[in-house]
């Protein structure tokens, strides 16, 4: 039997997972990284630690598999998008830590660019919006804040990747700096329909073309490990972004399905086929490239999700571990009117308000530690249906099913809360982490293991439906007060 290896690479962890031909995971390693807060609003990453542990990683899943290299098909690669990497490419090394997708450090200099009237512009190339969230500003403040850079990449010593780009160089020791349509895509530096780097773009946000790496299909061979990392020379056939990924991972191939991933963030990302340019600040995006084909996605990125648990976790100390929450949830029954809006870095769409911050409304001397977490769960459905709203009104229908995954939709509590929440079904697969499972499925396409689209959307199976049980009147009540929250915080 061949097997695929899965590299995710997320915000707060680093996994490795095997799955075989079936799409069942047969070995898997996990590890949380550091998180680094410099500042208000800024948020890094140390990537080299990314890599370290993602080497560790990938042996000790292919130990956990019982299994060599060499039986290995491919390697895929699936990562947190838009966090920015600026490295040496004699060296290797990272000229400084990794700027993440949530940092919030360039939101002035976005501003400045949309009041001098250029979103429009970008917009119409990117399918993105002017915001610090993507990557173009943080490589151009690396750039202009890290002594000489700019010189340096101007000279051609200088490369620049998000995570998949810089995975995939030290897999392959410098020979390869690629990335996929999907990860460009989220750059502000490429125009999706064209599906090159823009000359424009990059005099706009002054990033030289000689840092950038080449962009190919999301499945394909990439190039092939260094053969002493695993064992093995292995070839990378498969890269998407996370949330591209899951896209793929969940069998979402037809125009209207929908997929929604809670981790750190929530991405609710809609298949379109073609492009379709939101009226109402949602992301017009590239769902994967195959063969030279682009199919489009609409998609809606929430900044906290399951970061606002790690919050109550780790910051508030309320509980001890996150698979407490359900327990707590199903005590209180509901928030009581308590809402949590975890603006932390900032509001994502529609609102996208780099300035706003959290906080929590509503609290009574009943409020305890049940209603406080309870309210950290509902902010996840609440914000979900932010989304799946405007995607309504974008493409002039709402779907009725919902295709959930990700580490919070274990807990039945929330999933059934979301589906009340939103008043559609809320399916959830039989393999959650269908993130890895999208990057074995692209690489599997990649090395002939997978003869169709077709093919990967057999092997979805549903695990469980959430039904809708909540009075559409007390769902749009509970909606108002959320909605209420969200206007109590917003600065734009």
């Amino acid at each position: 039997m061949s097997y695929i290896l899965s590299i995710d690479q997320g915000t707060t962890s680093s996994r490795a997972i095997v799955f075989d031909g079936d799409g069942k995971a047969v070995g898997q390693a996990q590890k949380e990284f550091g998180q680094h807060f410099p500042q208000d609003g800024w948020v890094e990453h140390d990537a080299k630690e990314i890599w370290n542990d993602t080497l560790t990683l990938c042996r000790e899943a292919l130990r956990n598999a019982h299994i060599e290299a060499q039986q290995l098909a491919a390697i895929g690669i699936t990562n947190q998008r838009e966090t920015t990497v600026l490295w040496d490419r004699q060296t290797g090394d990272p000229l400084a830590r990794a700027i993440v997708w949530q940092d919030r450090r360039t939101a002035d200099t976005c501003k400045t660019l949309r009041q001098a009237g250029h979103e429009d512009t970008v917009r119409a190339k990117t399918g993105l919006l002017l915001d610090p969230y993507f990557s173009a500003t943080k490589l151009a403040w690396l750039l202009d804040n890290t002594p000489g850079a700019r010189q340096r990449a101007e000279s051609g010593e200088l490369a620049f990747g998000t995570i998949d780009s810089w995975l995939l160089w030290q897999l392959t020791r410098g020979k390869v700096h690629a990335t996929d349509a999907t990860n460009a895509s989220r750059t502000l530096l490429f125009n999706i329909h064209t599906q090159q780097w823009d000359d424009e773009l990059l005099d706009l946000f002054q990033v030289p073309a000689s840092v950038l790496p080449e962009v190919r299909d999301s499945a394909g061979e990439f190039g092939k490990t260094c053969p002493e990392l695993l064992g093995a020379a292995v070839p990378v056939c498969g890269i998407a972004g996370d949330q591209q990924a899951a896209l793929v991972g969940q069998a979402c191939f037809s125009p209207g399905m929908v997929k929604s991933t809670y981790g750190t963030g929530c991405f609710m990302v809609m298949n379109t086929g073609e492009a379709v340019q939101s009226e109402n600040r949602l992301l017009t995006t590239v769902g994967y490239r195959l063969n030279g084909k682009t199919t489009y996605a609409l998609e809606g990125s929430i900044f906290v999700a399951g970061a606002a648990i790690q919050w109550l976790r780790d910051g508030l100390k309320l509980i001890s571990d996150a698979s407490e929450t359900e327990a707590l949830a199903r005590r209180a029954g509901s928030a009581g009117g308590v809402y949590l809006v975890p603006a932390f870095t900032g509001l994502g769409a529609p609102w996208w308000d780099p300035h706003a911050r959290g906080a929590l409304l509503g609290l009574t001397r009943d409020t305890g530690i049940a209603e406080v977490v309870t309210a950290g769960l509902e902010a996840v459905c609440y914000q979900s249906r932010d989304l799946l709203d405007a995607m309504a009104a974008d493409c002039g229908t709402r779907p009725t099913t919902l295709r959930v995954d990700g580490g919070m939709v274990v807990n039945n509590w929330l999933s059934q809360t979301l589906a009340d929440v939103l008043g559609v079904c809320v399916d959830r697969p039989v393999v959650t982490e269908t993130t890895a499972l999208g990057a074995a499925y692209l690489a599997g396409l990649g090395c002939g293991l997978y003869p169709s689209l077709e093919a990967i959307a057999g092997q979805w199976r549903c695990e469980r439906e959430f039904s809708p049980a909540l009075e559409e009147e007390e769902r749009q009540r509970r909606y108002a007060g959320w909605r209420d929250a969200v206007d109590r915080v917003r600065q734009e």
